[in-house]
């Protein structure tokens, strides 16, 4: 495993178990008779599981659409060595991380925690997209040379159209 991915796995487990650790903890401090209340929580577990669903979707989606046709020949598990521009790359260049980064949101209501809801995920939300932008596009130009700075041009980071989130999230 690259260092890379493992500095992506430590970050992931710091932002589910430290950003839930400190939102309950600040919860207990100042939203505490939210944190408390049965129907915010059973309306909060009710919104997490539905933006869970339909960032497990996503991520299912575009993973499986990945694996089959960003790989050539015999490489490890979960590696690409083909740049994938059409399908839902053609949409956009991060499908995968568009779910994915709905994921913080997801958890912070499943926890029906205020303070991760309001504070924590939109940070997460915005340090996962800084990541993305920095750290895998540089990847991604390294990898793949002028291939990928031409696609850079020509497909959005995301894009919101109707159609593309459709494919996104058909089942």
């Amino acid at each position: 495993m690259s260092k890379s991915n493992i500095f992506r796995l430590l970050m992931w487990a710091v932002m589910v178990f430290g950003g839930t650790a400190v939102s309950i903890y600040f919860d207990l401090k100042y939203f505490r008779d939210i944190f408390f209340n049965l129907p915010f929580h059973i309306v909060s577990f009710a919104t997490g599981f539905v933006i869970l669903q339909g960032v497990l979707r996503i991520a299912k989606n575009t993973g499986r659409y990945l694996a089959r046709n960003g790989r050539e020949g015999n490489i490890k598990r979960l590696q690409t060595n083909k740049l994938v521009t059409d399908g839902f790359y053609g949409c956009m260049r991060h499908p995968m991380h568009f779910g994915l980064i709905f994921f913080p949101e997801a958890l912070a209501f499943i926890i029906g925690s205020p303070f991760f809801i309001l504070i924590v995920a939109p940070a997460e939300i915005i340090f996962m997209l800084i990541m993305i932008k920095f750290l895998e596009e540089k990847e991604a130009v390294k990898k793949f040379g002028q291939a990928y700075t031409d696609y850079k041009e020509k497909v959005p980071f995301f894009s919101l159209k109707k159609e593309c989130l459709k494919k996104l999230l058909k089942k």
